[in-house]
């Protein structure tokens, strides 16, 4: 029996499961808060009780740091390059070289209670792009739960947009269904179904021929995305082994967001840029892609869980047992930056928009339960894949908490013997020394920022690229805030079974 087959495919936590599996599951849910909090516990009881020890742990780890910092520094580069290239290249004319009639694309945009200019924003992009379009369907996938007020917007989107499309389909996901949570992932599910049946099976559309685009609602597409995502789908090996991954700039409203939370969606775009160039870390987030074929052989996105975007990764990885992965587009697509009406709101909703985000630690009992289950996949690929995903989610939600406010710990509380030693005196000097040398990548993260800005608009001043550069000064206080603090919050919430449910960031957008 496959994998995909057995009760624990589609399990999203441990109350879900019964006996000893439950037991093992609730276990691997405590472990990524356990080993947070072990760590920054030990910093501090080291510090009071064996100040050398700490102060060298601190050392060895600030020294590490620096390296990964520099590590990551050239991925960052090297990908903004590829980025650069692939947003100039032809990829119409790339594609003409190919057979690629028989592809059809299916853009699935979950709706909630967005404004209409953030709908159609995304709506007129797709539009706008250099790809047949009808070879496009559209599904605007609504929510019962949403009210008359989102299905009369859906239905003004139809009036207007639905003739530039091969089909339009609005749907309608019912609320309160067993089994369920309110989230994304159960309504992109229950309207890439709907579209099965109503497009594709109606129209005789081969299932292998066709790409789905789980878009959030604020996606807005550059002019090649299509033609981008159709030449990587017909030269990789296997199509149907592989899920596709654009870059998300958090573009659309990016100069009307105050700078922190420009710094923290630039920071998010710099991560994935990272990630694009280790493929082998690299997992689905937010809008992706993926084949058609593959989606259906497993049922779809989990409706049981917050963070759906990543976790049918894994769902493909397990089912394949191993044999699966991300394909790195280096290719943008754009989102909002997080804005609300004042500051206070801004910085509330930026945290618990990351803390649904680092809430993806719930990915990490999931994939070591499928580990211990499947025994078809290679030993070497769990220890490697559990390495990479133990150290992602540790790394999350201690390193700026150790850097940045343990790391002068056994001075202060270390007591008079340790401050009396040279050990003492040198390890602030250390620390910031480090901390100094790894700041200054942020000038490289400044230029790469404002080269990503798109224009103002006309009734916005453009601020100056000092100020641009300016506010990356920032980034202690974001990665803090916006990053650890968050992460352990999420990882807290799951090792106690406070499991989160899914919050629907709020979008605030220009009239058009």
């Amino acid at each position: 029996m496959d994998y995909k087959d057995t009760e624990y495919f589609k399990v999203g936590r441990a109350s879900d499961l019964s006996g000893i599996d439950r037991f093992v599951y609730r276990c691997l849910e405590i472990l990524p808060g356990f080993l947070s909090w072990g760590t920054i516990i030990m910093t501090v009881v080291l510090s009071f009780y064996a100040p050398v020890a700490a102060a060298y742990f601190i050392i060895a780890f600030d020294i590490y740091w620096l390296l990964k910092t520099v590590y990551l520094s050239f991925h960052l580069q090297y990908n903004w390059r590829r980025l650069k290239h692939n947003i100039s290249a032809d990829w119409s004319l790339m594609l003409s070289k190919l057979k690629y009639e028989q592809v059809y694309h299916l853009i699935v945009l979950p709706f909630y209670k967005e404004d209409i200019e953030v709908v159609e924003q995304s709506l007129k992009s797709i539009v706008d792009s250099k790809y047949d379009k009808k070879k496009i369907s559209v599904v605007l996938a609504t929510e019962e739960r949403a009210g008359d007020g989102a299905q009369k917007i859906a239905r003004t989107i139809e009036e207007k947009y639905a003739n530039f499309f091969g089909s339009f389909l609005i749907t309608k996901h019912p609320e309160d269904v067993a089994g369920e949570i309110a989230a994304k992932g159960s309504n992109i599910t229950y309207a890439t179904e709907e579209a099965r049946v109503n497009i594709l099976d109606k129209n005789k559309i081969p299932y292998e021929n066709v790409l789905v685009s789980a878009f959030d609602i604020d996606t807005v597409v550059y002019k090649h995305y299509f033609s981008c995502l159709t030449w990587h789908f017909l030269t990789v090996p296997d199509p149907y082994k592989v899920s596709f991954q654009p870059v998300p700039f958090y573009n659309n409203n990016i100069w009307r967001a105050p700078a922190l939370s420009r710094v923290a969606a630039g920071s998010s775009t710099f991560w994935q840029m990272m990630q694009q160039e280790r493929p082998e870390k690299l997992a689905t987030f937010s809008s992706h892609s993926v084949a058609f074929k593959s989606l259906y052989e497993i049922g779809y996105w989990q409706k049981n869980m917050v963070n759906e975007d990543s976790r049918i990764f894994w769902n493909l990885f397990l089912s394949r047992n191993g044999d699966y992965s991300v394909v790195p587009l280096s290719y943008p697509v754009s989102m909002d930056a997080n804005v609300a009406p004042t500051l206070w709101q801004t910085v509330k909703n930026v945290y618990r928009q990351h803390r649904r985000w680092t809430y993806g630690a719930e990915n990490l009992p999931y994939i070591l339960f499928g580990f211990i289950k499947n025994k078809k996949i290679p030993l070497w690929t769990k220890i490697k894949t559990s390495f990479v995903q133990i150290e992602g989610f540790w790394s999350l939600a201690t390193n700026p908490i150790l850097i940045f406010l343990l790391g002068w710990l056994p001075v202060i509380i270390g007591g008079y013997k340790f401050n009396e030693t040279l050990l003492s005196y040198n390890l602030p000097i250390l620390t910031r020394n480090i901390m100094i040398v790894a700041m200054l990548g942020l000038i490289m993260s400044s230029i790469i920022f404002i080269s990503l800005l798109p224009e103002p608009p006309r009734d916005r001043n453009k601020p100056s690229k000092f100020a641009l550069v300016l506010q990356w000064i920032l980034v202690p206080f974001t990665i803090l805030f916006f990053g650890a603090f968050p992460g352990l919050d999420a990882q807290t919430r799951l090792m106690f079974g406070k499991y989160m449910g899914f919050w629907v960031t709020p979008k605030h957008r220009d009239k058009i």
